[in-house]
């Protein structure tokens, strides 16, 4: 399949290449949901432990990761100790906002929080709206991605989210028709952003 282009995308194995390495440049603007899901304590951890050590708890969380999202979304970057994930309207059947829901609470059962001794202690943020969607870069420097406030958004939520937290816009929230168990609203001060943010945190006590 290869021959013909059809290789499997490094976005996520589920689709071709050509959907997003091999698209030209540019793209548009659309509805995008946006997970980030950061590795709490990392520095710490990097400073305690032997590189190895590091290396293979990324490893083991990267690939956790991207098990779980890409059933739904495709993964824009593996950064440091950071996932962020695309979930695009049309590309998988459902609605982006309860997959992105559940695919965080599943990342958090994955990370052993449900029987309070996560392997790797986690938070996640999330947010859907207005992005453009396209391949950005120069000639053969390029890639797939998300601009726009949504992903600034979804990444200082992220970055509010204590260790087993789910932090989601309420624009998520709402469309997803979810209330999980635990759900609390609460008001954030998010860097760079000018008035306060209304979010909904879903909680596993690590």
């Amino acid at each position: 399949m290869g021959r013909f282009g059809f290789a499997p995308s490094r976005k996520n194995p589920r689709l071709c290449s050509r959907c997003f390495e091999k698209a030209p440049m540019g793209g548009v603007e659309m509805d995008v949901g946006i997970l980030f899901a950061d590795v709490r304590g990392f520095t710490s951890l990097a400073e305690r432990q032997a590189p190895d050590a590091v290396t293979a708890l990324l490893n083991r969380f990267y690939a956790t990761a991207i098990d779980i999202l890409c059933e739904h979304a495709i993964i824009d970057k593996l950064v440091g100790d950071q996932v962020m994930a695309l979930y695009l309207p049309g590309v998988f059947p459902g609605e982006p906002a309860q997959h992105m829901v559940a695919d965080a609470r599943a990342l958090l059962n994955a990370s052993g929080y449900p029987e309070n001794r996560p392997w790797v202690q986690i938070g996640i943020g999330l947010d859907l709206g207005s992005a453009f969607v396209g391949n950005v870069g120069s000639g053969d420097v390029k890639d797939f991605t998300a601009i726009g406030d949504v992903v600034n958004t979804a990444a200082r939520l992220q970055a509010a989210a204590a260790s087993g937290e789910i932090v989601m816009s309420r624009r998520v929230h709402r469309r997803a028709g979810e209330n999980p168990t635990g759900t609390e609203r609460r008001e954030l001060t998010l860097k760079g952003k000018s008035d306060p943010e209304i979010a909904m945190v879903s909680r596993f006590d690590p």
